[in-house]
């Protein structure tokens, strides 16, 4: 019986993705294949995984470039470096593209095991402490990253994603865009930015414009609070 984690393996030697397929699936894991970064990061959009195995020397796109671009609408997905690369340069390279840990070829599947059990059970920490959040229609998974308002799936980018689950965490409280600033950008706010009026405007057009009632509301002078009325 397969466990309900579902991880992506990205890797271009069929040898080394049967290999570690087969090793996942022995472990109770579902497991997948891309054969070249594009197709790995086409697959990250078209299906949820709970954890990411990514080679770095990728056909079409490399690792660090599928990794980069999947940070920028998922910033929780656990991603495990796998390499033949052992140098300092690019473990750092892969660390700050966006990945969470690394491992060098040749390795032991037991390692890569520990590794990948060790990935998931941080993030499912985080995501299990509040699963699921909502007001009105309005719904919001921590843990499948999938937002919904009535029976439409609302597509956010990452920041977006984290500004509504901050106030979805806060409804009813009113929030400065100093207060955001600091817990969603982790930045001193600049009054003379108006990047978070601009963010909290993407969200209204995505989760309010087409729908009632109206959720986040404009406090003048103090900042923004999602509720019902």
């Amino acid at each position: 019986m397969m466990s309900s984690f579902k991880i992506l393996i990205v890797e271009d030697e069929l040898k080394v993705a049967s290999f570690v397929k087969k090793g996942l699936e022995e472990n109770d894991f579902e497991a997948d294949i891309a054969f070249d970064g594009l197709m790995g990061l086409k697959m990250t959009q078209q299906t949820h995984y709970h954890l990411i195995i990514l080679d770095i020397n990728l056909p079409v796109m490399n690792g660090f470039e599928v990794c980069k671009e999947i940070r920028k609408t998922d910033i929780k997905i656990p991603i495990l470096m796998l390499t033949a690369l052992s140098a300092t340069d690019n473990k750092v390279m892969g660390f700050e593209s966006g990945a969470d840990d690394y491992l060098v070829k040749p390795f032991e599947f037991k390692e890569l095991i520990v590794r990948i059990k060790a990935l998931l059970k941080r993030s499912q920490e985080y995501s299990f402490s509040s699963n699921i959040i909502n007001i009105a229609d309005l719904e919001l998974n921590t843990d499948s990253k999938i937002v919904k308002r009535g029976n439409d799936i609302i597509d956010l980018t990452a920041k977006e994603f984290l500004l509504l689950e901050y106030l979805l965490k806060n409804k009813g409280k009113v929030i400065s865009r100093v207060e955001i600033a600091e817990k969603i950008w982790d930045i001193n706010f600049d009054t003379g930015t108006n990047i978070i009026d601009v963010y909290v405007n993407f969200l209204r057009k995505k989760i309010d414009k087409n729908y009632n009632p109206k959720l986040i509301h404009t406090v003048i002078g103090m900042g923004y609070v999602i509720r019902e009325m």
